[in-house]
C-alpha cells in the first residue's frame, strides 16, 4: 500500500514538474524543471525495481544531456529570446496546442502498448548478471574512455563558457 501511495505521490511530481518545464517563460527555469523531471523519473524506475535503467537515467539525460541543454543556453541572449517566444496569443495558443498533441500521442501510445501487453508473447531470457559484468566491463577495460569522456565534457562546459564571454558573443561583457 506504502508503494503506491509513494509511486503516486511521485508520479503527481512528474507532471507538475514537466507541465513547468513547458509552461514557464525563462529558458533557464524550464531547463531546471527538466532536469527535476529527468530526476523523478530515475526515482520511478528506481521504485519500479529497475535500477540499471535508473542510473542510465541519471547519468545519461540527468547529467549529460542537461549539460549540453545548458551551454545552448549560455549561447543565447536569453532576454531577447523571452521578449520574442512568451508574449502574445499566437505563442501562447501554439503551446497550448502542442501539448495537446503531445498528449494525444502519449495516450495513443499507451493505448497501443497495452493492446501488445494483452497478447501474449515468450519472453527472452536474459544472463542474470549482465548487469554487473557490464559495470566490471565499464570500470574495468574501459575506465580510462569513461574518465576522459568526462573530462571532454568538463572542457567542452569551459570553452562554451568562454567564447560566449568573447567580444561580440551573445553574452560578451560590455
Amino acid at each position: 500500500m506504502w508503494e503506491a501511495i509513494g509511486f503516486y505521490a511521485l508520479a503527481i511530481f512528474l507532471i507538475y514538474f514537466a507541465f513547468q518545464t513547458i509552461t514557464v517563460p525563462n529558458p533557464i527555469h524550464s531547463a531546471l524543471y527538466l532536469v527535476l523531471t529527468m530526476v523523478g523519473l530515475s526515482a520511478a524506475f528506481f521504485n519500479l525495481g529497475a535500477q540499471f535503467i535508473a542510473g542510465v537515467q541519471m547519468i545519461v539525460y540527468a547529467g549529460a544531456v542537461m549539460v549540453l541543454f545548458v551551454m545552448v543556453l549560455m549561447l543565447f541572449d536569453l532576454k531577447a529570446e523571452i521578449r520574442a517566444f512568451s508574449q502574445g496569443l499566437f505563442s501562447g495558443g501554439l503551446k497550448v496546442m502542442s501539448a495537446a498533441l503531445l498528449a494525444g500521442l502519449a495516450i495513443g501510445a499507451a493505448n497501443s502498448s497495452v493492446a501488445i501487453l494483452d497478447k501474449p508473447v515468450e519472453a527472452a531470457r536474459a544472463p542474470a548478471d549482465v548487469t554487473r559484468q557490464l559495470g566490471l566491463l565499464l570500470y574495468t577495460k574501459y575506465l580510462f574512455a569513461f574518465e576522459a569522456l568526462g573530462l571532454l565534457l568538463l572542457v567542452v562546459a569551459v570553452g562554451v563558457v568562454a567564447v560566449s564571454r568573447i567580444r561580440g558573443g551573445t553574452h560578451a561583457q560590455r
